[in-house]
């Protein structure tokens, strides 16, 4: 005959199966609760920088400003300190603060203020926002472009201004530099407002944007025109298809023998279009700050 389970023996199995219960919950979940968190670190931050924020009534789009001061700034309250208004600052403001910290170190400039140019927001689509505002004109394969001229405006009329009223800027040598799309604004804002700005720094200027609409400029620039008093200095990559149009566009100016011009330029050897970057903006700053 099979042995009939007594009511102690029944009470102390349900309290086994219970304690292995919550010895599986234990250890599906200790691993979870008992792992340490990982170690919160600070980021690194560029020092002697600032944001600040400007919401644009040019162009009707809100732009961050990464600011670069000299390393002397505060101790010299009387200084005034020649400025690079930079494009695309979420990309090359990392890149410049350092070399411009070495051409200073090396004395071959000045210490300088950067404001470079930026969008704000947590996700801003940059590459299509700059072609909205680096490009002259407006082409069917680049919805919203052409609103250079607004993005100059909010240059002169608001990005200056705010600048010079905030920071101990000298006016007289304001330099503007930028990058592909930002090459192609800078070219146009030399050929529509060339006393603007001091100096410009073209890098990889996409000069064939729609049919070449700068090389157009420029000749119409050149029917009306005996001067050009800035400075210009552009780059390109040996190994980029920008280079050609590039050295074409710098032959034309050249030899206009424009009254005032200072250039000079460099074809950066086995280069592409971001690997001549580095050294575009050390040779560019350079120039700029080497007497004539």
């Amino acid at each position: 005959m099979a042995r009939r389970t007594t009511m102690g023996e029944g009470m102390a199995v349900k309290s086994q199966f219970r304690r292995i219960v919550w010895v599986v919950l234990l250890l599906s979940t200790g691993a979870a609760v008992g792992a340490p968190k990982p170690p919160v670190y600070p980021p690194v931050t560029i020092a002697n920088s600032e944001l600040r924020t400007l919401d644009s009534q040019s162009t009707g789009r809100k732009y961050d400003l990464y600011i670069r001061k000299p390393a002397d700034y505060d101790k010299s309250p009387d200084k005034k300190y020649p400025v690079l208004y930079l494009l695309d600052g979420q990309w090359h403001f990392k890149l410049v603060d350092p070399i411009v910290g070495g051409l200073v170190y090396d004395r071959w400039i000045p210490d300088i203020i950067v404001v470079a140019i930026t969008y704000s927001g947590t996700k801003p689509d940059y590459e299509a926002l700059r072609a909205m505002d680096y490009t002259p004109t407006p082409v069917p394969t680049s919805k919203g472009s052409g609103d250079a001229p607004k993005f100059l405006k909010f240059l002169e009329t608001e990005v200056i201004p705010f600048a010079e009223s905030n920071y101990r800027i000298d006016p007289t040598r304001r330099v503007l530099g930028g990058h592909s799309l930002g090459g192609l604004f800078t070219l146009y804002a030399m050929l529509t407002k060339p006393t603007l700005f001091w100096g410009y720094l073209a890098g990889s200027p996409a000069i064939p944007w729609d049919n070449s609409f700068l090389v157009k400029l420029e000749q119409q620039y050149a029917d009306t025109h005996k001067e050009l008093p800035v400075r210009l200095y552009m780059a390109a990559g040996g190994a980029e298809e920008l280079v050609t149009p590039g050295v074409e566009f710098a032959r034309t100016l050249a030899s206009r023998n424009y009254v005032g011009l200072h250039w000079d330029g460099r074809i950066v050897e086995s280069e592409r279009h971001a690997g001549v970057l580095p050294e575009f903006y050390n040779r560019g700053l350079r120039f700029m700050f080497t007497p004539e």
